[in-house]
């Protein structure tokens, strides 16, 4: 379970790390689009853009319908929010680590605070 769950966010990264299939998902995001229409502003082929598609797809971050000869493509929420709560670790991580460094840098400052003060001079004076 652990490494299908690994190989989903694998494809999830691997789709995400292309600004093309970005844009792409977030032309989504306001709502269904046809491959012609997700293709339009790259000005790419109905080929090319269907390969990104199909990485999305693969992702499990684009369900795509056939209605006619038009394929129409929605955005698929799931896969992402697994994504940001992977990620969610990883804030609090780097949350915990700043507010160290900011009470790091708060205690040097009333150190300092308690010698003489430094001098600030106007730029471009020298001494």
């Amino acid at each position: 379970m652990v490494e299908d769950r690994s190989g989903q966010l694998d494809a999830v990264f691997h789709a995400l790390a292309d600004p093309t299939r970005r844009a792409m998902l977030r032309s989504l995001a306001q709502g269904e689009r046809s491959v012609s229409e997700l293709a339009e502003p790259f000005a790419m082929s109905l080929a090319g853009a269907s390969k990104h598609v199909k990485v999305l797809e693969r992702a499990g971050l684009v369900r795509r319908t056939v209605r006619g000869r038009t394929h129409v493509c929605r955005l698929d929420p799931t896969r992402l929010a697994e994504a940001h709560g992977w990620l969610a670790f990883y804030e609090r991580f780097w949350a915990v680590q700043l507010e160290a460094l900011e009470a790091l840098f708060e205690d040097e400052d009333a150190a300092a605070g308690h010698q003489s003060k430094p001098t600030h001079r106007k730029k471009g004076t020298t001494a």
